[in-house]
């Protein structure tokens, strides 16, 4: 079956960085959307960042210029590199995997979903 595994979470001081990982495994997504979602106590779901199964990379306004998605086909793994972290970035970051090609912000559109990792920024 398909699993998506998440890492790298923790705990980081205003204007660290963290990198998440999200292993992919039960079936190749290589040529498939990919993405991260985050969830605050209290909110809902957000958009966080995605790339398509061509490249193209779509990111939440809040994040831009301080995060970077990014993926390994060869391992089936993506990536979120986060830089100036701030508190309140503070969620559980989930990935998650679409059976199409085209990126989206919606969470509803993807199929296949992460545990999620605790990502805690202190001020």
């Amino acid at each position: 079956q398909v699993q998506l595994v998440e890492s790298g979470g923790g705990l980081v001081q205003t204007g660290g960085s963290l990198r998440l990982s999200c292993a992919a495994s039960g079936r190749t997504f290589s040529g498939n959307a990919m993405g991260w979602f985050r969830q605050a106590p209290g909110k809902e779901r957000e958009f966080v960042a995605a790339i398509s199964g061509t490249g193209r990379i779509d990111y939440a306004d809040s994040v831009k210029g301080r995060f970077t998605i990014s993926r390994d086909n060869a391992k089936n793994t993506v990536y979120l590199q986060m830089n100036s972290l701030k508190p309140e970035d503070t969620a559980v970051y989930y990935c998650a995997a679409r059976n199409a090609i085209a990126v989206f912000t919606t969470s509803g559109r993807y199929d296949y979903w992460g545990q999620g990792t605790q990502v805690t920024v202190s001020s």
